[in-house]
């Protein structure tokens, strides 16, 4: 996969310089939202940390950004090592938001205790979850 530009800006807290091909949204040692872009247009959305009610404003703005501008997006789970029923809601509203305008919304690589809230609340039956972010961008 290569990483071409998508915005190229600093978001939220995060301090620091922000390369071209990608943007950032952070709350300091919480959340680190990192989106960037496939050749094929497709969005990456990579979290690490913990997401709950902290980070879920940016994290909307972030994955509602990219539904509304791709023809899919990915969010990369790998990093996250808590969600609670904020981020839930979020994943929801940015799938309903990715359907009405026709593309999809893919999750990727979520750790076991994400993977067991995702399956307990009924999001993995909603949202397509892929083991790793490479079969997640084949789909």
């Amino acid at each position: 996969m290569s990483t071409h530009r998508c915005e190229g800006r600093a978001v939220g807290r995060g301090g620091g310089s922000v390369a071209d091909h990608f943007e950032r949204a952070a709350l300091p040692e919480r959340l680190l939202i990192t989106r960037s872009t496939t050749g094929g247009g497709v969005c990456l959305v990579t979290l690490a940390g913990e997401v709950d009610l902290d980070g879920c404003r940016q994290l909307r703005d972030v994955l509602l950004s990219s539904v509304g501008s791709a023809p899919g997006t990915v969010v990369d789970l790998g990093e996250v090592a808590f969600l609670d029923s904020s981020g839930i809601n979020v994943l929801i509203s940015a799938h309903r938001a990715a359907t009405e305008r026709g593309v999809w919304l893919r999750l990727a690589a979520p750790r076991k205790p994400v993977r067991r809230v995702l399956a307990l609340v009924g999001v993995d039956a909603l949202i397509a979850c892929y083991p790793s972010v490479d079969e997640a961008l084949a789909g």
